[in-house]
């Protein structure tokens, strides 16, 4: 199959590390959404299993030891991905610490792809946390899509077995898939056909 019109390779990052956190019910009922389509296949990157250094070395040199095994367990998987869906909570009216490290360890990986954002949180559902996302991967050379997913009070969306409650939560869903399914092989097409310069 032309890898113009192979299915998109999604990388889904899951933002929160803090115990009890809420983000894997949130991811789960995402995945469900992807495994049921042909255009696209998931790999989740939990930052939470795959801890990365927080300490950046100085300008020119070398990063601490254990930098490069525990990027090697990350970077070959963004690098892979032709498009990404961020899980992110909201932490003080913005995004969790372990999103922005895995975001400023890498760089090209980013380049020329689209990202969505499924949010939670609070009152706010964690749109604070996707506007400031917005700007730092727009420095990034990525393109972040219109439509999001966004949870309000989202420990009180789910039943117990992780389904939402609200069937417009799946509605919504699926026109975030399409929109970054229509960003995801527009530019990758775009990529094939000419270098991407950043």
């Amino acid at each position: 199959m032309p890898a113009t019109t192979a299915p998109l390779r999604v990388a889904v990052l899951v933002g929160s590390t803090r115990e009890g956190r809420f983000g894997p019910v949130v991811t789960k009922w995402l995945s469900g959404h992807l495994e049921q389509r042909h255009d696209m296949s998931a790999d989740v990157v939990d930052l939470a299993e795959i801890p990365l250094p927080t300490v950046f070395p100085a300008f020119g040199q070398q990063p601490p030891p254990g930098t490069e095994e525990a990027l090697a367990l990350v970077t070959p998987r963004l690098a892979a991905a032709d498009a990404f869906v961020f899980v992110t909570p909201e932490y003080n009216h913005s995004y969790p610490a372990p999103l922005k490290n895995a975001i400023d360890w890498h760089n090209e990986q980013w380049h020329g792809k689209p990202v969505a954002f499924v949010s939670y949180g609070g009152l706010s559902g964690g749109l604070r946390a996707v506007e400031h996302l917005r700007v730092v991967m727009a420095e990034l050379n990525a393109t972040t899509i219109r439509n999001t997913v966004s949870f309000h009070e989202a420990w009180s969306r789910f039943d117990d077995s992780g389904a939402v409650k609200d069937p417009a939560a799946d509605t919504a869903a699926k026109a975030l898939l399409d929109q970054l399914a229509w960003w995801g092989h527009a530019l990758r097409t775009a990529k094939a056909l000419h270098t991407y310069v950043a």
